[in-house]
């Protein structure tokens, strides 16, 4: 479910949303309620049909199933609870990385919601296309997360970072007092290594500061959407101003699917290099 993730979970969203409408406390009270009258006062009124009470009940049951599955409110609720179950930010250990997630999850919930309010239509159309795209943002922002996360947590990686450049010390000095040519081409290649090693620890560490800065803003960017649907919602269909809305949210979504790759590189060559640069 890497790409359209919304539309993927719109199928499942519709089965929940029906169980949810079936299901509901009020649904459950108007049948008992339906089932006793109709046992003990099946006739409040002379003219009062036997099959009154079932008539209302079946009515009141109609009107409860059909008020849950157009509910904007309730739909974008089971649309957030599919996207967690899915994304399940609770595995995220970094507070505010969890936060981060949770917030951009609490903006498409919002968006589903606008959407959903508006009537069938070319808006809606325009609106339910931009919301799709947001399934591919979102999912971009929690796999950022979740690699900041491992990043942070990595304790090979904090060693290394304080150990490697102690070791390059330390060889540097070892290699300039040693005489036989033997071992310093030894000294030199194991130094090669260890600078090469210290070389991806820095960019891995600078790729991580960009990625902290991008997750940043990208919500404030996805805030910026919930803005602009509730104002193109307000104001009407504006094709130019929906279609910019759409452009931007592609050149998020690649610029955050590309920050992402680029840090699994770094970060799986970081730990190719760790493995590779063993010391004399």
């Amino acid at each position: 479910m890497d790409s359209h993730v919304r539309s993927t979970l719109k199928k499942r969203a519709q089965s929940a949303i029906i169980q949810y409408a079936v299901f509901r406390w009020e649904s459950a009270v108007t049948l008992a309620g339906t089932i006793l009258l109709t046992a003990l006062w099946p006739r409040p009124l002379p003219w009062w049909p036997v099959w009154g009470w079932p008539l209302l009940g079946l009515m009141g049951l109609a009107a409860i199933f059909y008020s849950s599955i157009t509910d904007p409110q309730t739909n974008a609720r089971v649309v957030r609870e599919l996207l967690l179950e899915y994304y399940t930010p609770r595995r995220i250990r970094d507070t505010e990385l969890r936060k981060s997630v949770e917030a951009a999850l609490e903006y498409q919930q919002g968006i589903e919601t606008l959407v959903r309010r508006q009537r069938s239509g070319p808006l809606r159309e325009r609106l339910e296309h931009t919301a799709d795209q947001l399934g591919d943002w979102v999912g971009n922002i929690y796999r950022l997360a979740t690699q900041l996360d491992l990043y942070r947590a990595d304790e090979i990686l904090a060693r290394d970072r304080s150990r490697v450049p102690a070791e390059i010390r330390r060889l540097s000095t070892r290699r300039a007092q040693e005489s036989d040519p033997f071992v310093r081409q030894e000294l030199d290649e194991v130094l090669a290594s260890k600078e090469k090693q210290w070389q991806t620890l820095q960019a891995l560490d600078a790729q991580m500061k960009q990625a902290e800065l991008q997750m940043e803003q990208s919500l404030t960017a996805l805030a910026t959407v919930y803005s602009q649907i509730q104002l193109i919602g307000a104001q009407g269909l504006d094709s130019s101003r929906s279609e910019r809305l759409q452009a931007d949210i592609q050149e998020q979504i690649k610029r955050l699917d590309d920050l992402v790759t680029s840090i699994r590189e770094v970060y799986r060559y970081s730990s190719d290099s760790e493995q590779d640069g063993t010391l004399l």
